[in-house]
């Protein structure tokens, strides 16, 4: 009996000794890792400022920052573990819901209409879709570039095997585009400001003129979001602040954009015109847009299996953050 009771007790004592934490298997949390592009996202205001950090380390969190050239390689972090939260186009997620990758959509943060392009040299002799026949086009494979090329190309009744594509990533791209080595590049913000300003390049299609939607999203991993809900709502909350700063002082945050990017203001402001920041519920009409783009991609066999865009959509993070922001 007694032998019986002080193994009883020694449950009990391990039980207690995991505390909230073991009982739950959810650990402490001493690190957030957030993935970051190119783009000129109010992310990169947030993380000039120390925003995040400063919010996160009241509750003894470091903030671990990564930088990638696009959207899909974010994926590859969050499906091993080593991103908890990032920003992408519409293309990714699907590709990323697709191959079965654990995340949640848990913010709008561009609607995307002017965020895409497809860009040619002036004197190239191309006007149109049409023109691009037979040409070299370079983009990043599962970017929202990705998809816009060819949904622009489906438009016109043209398909992959009608063009050259040439997978490059942006820092590849660019040099290939500007000496020639590729015809028309398919890319996004702020790559088309800087060669259409800079090197008098010319955008035959975007969003607005196709009509085609390329929003993007705010992510985080499941298994995070599942085990820190709080720590997401905080997170929407810093990003918001940042997106609400630079609403209100365009003129600063194109200084900051500039000197932080090695960019001139003037293509800074023309990338702001085009991209407003939002931190928003995703509503039906993006969703719906979203399952026509994965709906397009089946078809076209970029995924390999038919998927419901709305399992990956979670706005009540978002929902909380903006109530709680109002107070």
């Amino acid at each position: 009996m007694k032998k019986a009771f002080i193994l009883l007790s020694a449950v009990i004592f391990l039980l207690a000794g995991c505390g909230s934490d073991g009982a739950s298997g959810k650990k402490e949390l001493k690190e957030i890792n957030i993935g970051i592009q190119q783009s000129l996202s109010p992310l990169l205001i947030a993380k000039e400022k120390g925003w995040f950090e400063e919010a996160f380390e009241k509750e003894g969190i470091k903030v671990k920052w990564t930088e990638f050239q696009s959207g899909p390689p974010q994926f590859e972090g969050l499906a091993a573990d080593k991103l908890d939260f990032s920003q992408v186009g519409n293309s990714p997620v699907i590709s990323g819901q697709a191959a079965g990758i654990s995340f949640k959509e848990i913010g709008l943060s561009q609607d995307g209409l002017k965020a895409n392009g497809i860009l040619v040299k002036k004197d190239s002799g191309i006007h149109n879709l049409k023109d691009l026949k037979g040409k070299k086009i370079a983009v990043a494979k599962g970017s929202s570039g990705f998809d816009f090329l060819y949904k622009a190309l489906d438009q016109e009744g043209l398909s992959a095997g009608d063009v050259n594509i040439i997978q490059l990533q942006p820092d590849e791209a660019t040099s290939a585009f500007e000496n020639g080595a590729v015809d028309a590049w398919s890319i996004w913000e702020p790559y088309l400001s800087i060669e259409t300003l800079k090197h008098e390049a010319k955008i035959i299609a975007n969003g607005e003129s196709t009509d085609l939607y390329s929003p993007g999203f705010t992510l985080v991993r499941t298994k995070f979001a599942d085990e820190y809900p709080d720590e997401v709502v905080r997170f929407l909350k810093v990003y918001d602040k940042a997106v609400a700063w630079q609403k209100k002082h365009r003129e600063e945050a194109a200084d900051l954009y500039a000197d932080i990017k090695n960019l001139d203001k003037e293509v800074v402001k023309n990338v702001l015109n085009n991209t407003e920041p939002l931190n928003e519920v995703i509503n039906d009409d993006i969703i719906k847009a979203q399952q026509e783009t994965a709906d397009f991609q089946y078809r076209t066999k970029a995924i390999n299996k038919k998927i419901d865009v709305k399992e990956v959509v979670d706005n009540s993070f978002i929902k909380k953050a903006l109530k709680e922001g109002e107070k």
